[in-house]
Parts: C-alpha cells; structure tokens; sequence
C-alpha cells in the first residue's frame, strides 16, 4: 500500500507530495492514521519552505492528530481506535514508540477535535513559556507578535489574572484575533509606536513582562523595543528563532533587568501536554477562532505557497487527509 506524505525538493518552496510504501511499526511502536495536521508558520516556512536544498521529510511538520491504527506487542496502555496527537511530519500515516520519555505521542478525548488537537504541541511549548517567566496574578504583559505562538502565548498568560494583557502586531487580522479572545489592548505596530502605548499605558513604567514571539527579521527590531518597553526588574523572555541572525542587547537597556530565552522547567513535557488537553477541554484557550484556512494533503504545495505569500490573510492553516 501506498500513502502520501508532503515533503520539500531542491529549490526554495519546492513543496511536493510523494507516494511512499506504507510504514511498518515495530514491537515497541503504534502506527497512527492521521486526520488533521498543522503547519506551523514560523518554523515550517523559514526553516523548511525558503530554504534552498531539500528538507529531510521527517521534519516537514509536527502536529499531526490521529487514530492509533495498529499498536506493537510491547506496547502498553494504547489501543487501536485511540485518539492522539503525534509530533511527526505531514503524512497519511506515521510510526511513533510512545514508551520512551520524549515520545511526544498525547491522547486526547473525543470532547476534543481533531482541528483543535493539532494544536496541544503549540500549546504545550507555550504554557512551558509562560511558566517558565513566572506569570503572577496583577503583572502587566506585553505579547510581541500574535501568530500561532504569540497568540496562544496571550491566550495562556490571560489564565493567570494580568492587570493589563497587551498583544502586538503589524497585520491587521491577528489584531484583530488577538482582541476577539482575549487582549486587554491591543497594539497594532504598523500604526503606532509600541514602546511608546506601552509606556503610556502603564503612567511611563513598562511592562512586568514582555514576551518576544516575532522572530525572523522583523523580531530583530520587535527584541530592541522589548528592552525599551521593559520595567527596572522585569522579564523579558525571548521565544523566537532569528535564522541565525544576532540580536541587538544593549547593556544599559537590559541592566537590573531579566532576559530568559526558550523552556526553563522541570516538569516533563508529557505532563505539560497533559495540562494543555485541559485547557483546551475547559475553554481556557479557543484555538478554533485561530483557524483560517483548510486544505487536503493533496494540495500542499498550493497551501504552503499561500501563507508565505499572504501573512496578513492566514493564521491557523490545516491539513485534512479524509
């Protein structure tokens, strides 16, 4: 049997569908039929899409949700029918050994979509984040940048109780997202100065937290107004990818100030995926607002080709495999 998986050729956005031999699981692994997958913006263009050579397809994507297929003899407490979300690329069907700790193979219940549970590994990366600045009840936050992840960033930091929650963005639609679930203010950069609002909105004090979620050229400034709008004491956590490309620290901006950089937690990452399921059961989040667009598998190249070229008309963009 054959099945279909997207992957990325020689040449920048060289998006293509091969047909490869169904995969065999072994003893210790499932094999899962996928329903839906996601394609994370940020990672998927700009380490995947622009790049010049091919991509190994198992990094082309990572947030597939799925029926358990077929389950291996020594696998335990998996059943075929079960649902899950798997961290794996976009393809009909995928093997995963979920007996080992970073199996990253999440069950979820059936009160859950598939759409919405291609989200848990987003969603699970940004309660870790939001943890990891310690959040506190009354805190002023400013989320830079309101894509997938500085959306549900926004969305996480809202459980917490800020006395002001602020979103940041250039493109009209995400402003727009970002007030409708949940945004006490929102900023949009390209009309106005953000360290400026922010300044004023808090009587010219800053923000107890600023979270950096652009990335890519445009975080290169968004990182230099986060120290402007940054409070004496305050945290400001770096969560974006720059391409390899340095960031301006400015030692008398940054001084009796706090600078974090990606997950800095104990806890195991299956239990925080755990508390990203019931977050999504108990509507702490709504990340269905956050989808915008659909596509079948069959139409990767053209579903690729439309949220690099359109940022300001797509967010959330799904994979459909029935």
């Amino acid at each position: 049997m054959k099945i279909k998986r997207a992957a990325k050729h020689e040449g920048k956005g060289n998006i293509v569908i091969e047909e490869i031999d169904m995969p065999e699981h072994g003893k210790d692994e499932v094999l899962v039929k996928v329903k839906k997958s996601l394609i994370s913006r940020g990672s998927e263009l700009f380490a995947r899409y622009v790049m010049p050579g091919p991509v190994d397809p198992q990094r082309m994507g990572y947030s597939d949700a799925g029926v358990i297929a077929a389950v291996g003899h020594d696998v335990v407490d998996m059943l075929v029918g079960d649902r899950v979300v798997a961290v794996a690329p976009h393809a009909e069907y995928v093997i995963r050994r979920p007996n080992i700790p970073d199996a990253w193979i999440i069950p979820f219940s059936d009160d859950i979509s598939f759409e919405e549970a291609t989200f848990i590994p987003l969603l699970t990366s940004s309660l870790a984040w939001v943890k990891t600045a310690c959040v506190k009840a009354g805190d002023t936050i400013v989320v830079l940048g309101q894509g997938l992840v500085g959306n549900l960033v926004m969305q996480v930091a809202k459980c917490y109780n800020p006395s002001k929650l602020i979103a940041v963005d250039a493109l009209q639609l995400r402003c727009d997202l970002s007030r409708k679930l949940g945004a006490n203010v929102v900023i949009n950069c390209s009309r106005e100065d953000p360290v400026k609002a922010v300044k004023d909105l808090t009587d010219g004090r800053g923000a107890d937290i600023v979270f950096e979620c652009v990335g890519g050229d445009a975080g290169i400034k968004s990182f230099e107004q986060a120290q402007d709008m940054l409070k004496a004491r305050g945290t400001l956590h770096l969560i974006s990818l720059y391409q390899k490309k340095p960031l301006p620290l400015h030692s008398g901006k940054i001084m009796n100030k706090k600078l974090l950089a990606g997950i800095l937690i104990s806890e195991p990452r299956p239990l925080m995926a755990q508390q990203a399921v019931k977050h999504l059961q108990k509507c702490r989040v709504n990340v269905k607002e956050m989808i915008t667009h659909r596509f079948s598998i069959t139409e990767a190249k053209k579903a690729f080709d439309f949220l690099y070229n359109n940022p300001g008309d797509a967010l959330g963009v799904i994979f459909d495999y029935d």
